[in-house]
């Protein structure tokens, strides 16, 4: 069972963990990371996630494992949801922020990449049922469609917002 670590409302390590799954407990905080990907056509690289994780479409992430850094999770998540490795140098972390009711810590990056042929990816199939590119357009449309996970949408108008204003 996979642990994670927890962090007090600083983000300092506390030395505990949970297990995934567990609740976080009151004052305690846990880390979410995730990535979107642009090809240089503009398009993001979205998945549609399996009907165990609520069927809709969103990004890649999750929740790094116990002793790694958020960076480190990342990595790890990509690999093992979509197949892709990550260069680590290439990503950029545009956002990150903290909720109080859900206790976490978000750390929001993006990479721009282009993948070759995304049929090969191994997907993880508990987790995630397709991967596609999607234009901004599109990925608004699905969210008006209550098909793109709420989350993901909102980090997602973060995402856009940062990249207008860093004219990338």
């Amino acid at each position: 069972m996979e642990k994670r670590d927890l962090y007090d409302s600083k983000r300092n390590p506390t030395g505990e963990t949970i297990l995934k799954g567990e609740e976080t407990p009151e004052g305690r905080y846990i880390v979410v990371v995730m990535v979107f990907i642009q090809n240089s056509k503009g398009d993001f690289l979205i998945q549609k996630r399996s009907e165990r994780k609520n069927g809709k479409y969103a990004t890649t992430g999750g929740h790094p494992k116990s002793g790694e850094s958020s960076i480190q999770g990342l990595l790890t998540e990509v690999e093992e949801e979509i197949g892709l490795r990550l260069n680590p140098d290439d990503l950029q972390l545009y956002y990150s922020g903290k909720s109080e009711e859900k206790r976490v810590f978000w750390d929001d990056y993006y990479i721009k990449m282009d993948v070759e042929d995304i049929k090969e990816l191994k997907l993880q199939s508990d987790e995630v049922d397709d991967v596609e590119w999607f234009s901004e357009s599109e990925i608004i449309e699905l969210m008006k469609q209550d098909k793109f996970f709420k989350n993901h949408f909102e980090e997602f108008e973060i995402l856009l917002d940062w990249l207008k204003h860093n004219n990338l």
